[in-house]
C-alpha cells in the first residue's frame, strides 16, 4: 500500500507500506528523539515506535524499551490518531524532521501549528 501524508498545505508521499518517521531534538534535555508512524487502512496514524537517544526530562523510554544502538527503543501501546499537531514556536533546537520517501523540515520557524494527516485518498 502507499499513500500520502499532508503537512499543513503541502502533501509527501509515503514510501510502500505508508510508514514515515518524525525526528526533532527535545526542547529541555537537547537530545533526539525519533517515532515511526504509520497511516492504518480507515486514514489514521499510528504510532508504531519511538525512540530517544537519551534520558531526562519528559523523556523516559516507555514500557519494553531496550537499548538498541545507542537510542531506548520501544513500540507505545496507544490507539491510533486523526492528526498529529506540530508546534512552530522557532525557539526550539531543531525543526520537526518528517522523512517519508524524501526528509521535510517542518515548523523551523514561528508561526501556527502544522497539522499533519493522511491524504483524503490514502488507505
Amino acid at each position: 500500500m502507499t499513500g500520502c501524508l499532508m503537512a499543513g498545505a503541502m502533501m509527501l508521499a509515503l514510501a510502500e507500506g505508508s510508514s514515515f518517521t518524525l525526528e526533532w531534538t527535545h526542547s529541555v534535555e537537547r537530545e533526539q528523539w525519533r517515532e515511526t508512524w504509520e497511516v492504518t487502512q480507515d486514514r489514521r496514524l499510528h504510532l508504531t515506535e519511538a525512540a530517544v537517544k537519551g534520558s531526562g526530562a519528559g523523556m523516559e523510554p516507555g514500557a519494553g524499551g531496550h537499548f538498541e544502538n545507542g537510542w531506548w527503543v520501544w513500540a507505545p501501546d496507544l490507539p491510533p490518531v486523526p492528526t498529529l499537531s506540530l508546534a512552530a514556536s522557532g525557539e526550539t533546537p531543531s525543526a520537526w524532521t518528517v522523512c517519508a520517501k524524501e526528509c521535510t523540515e517542518l515548523g523551523a520557524s514561528p508561526g501556527q501549528p502544522v497539522q499533519l494527516a493522511p491524504c483524503p485518498d490514502a488507505g
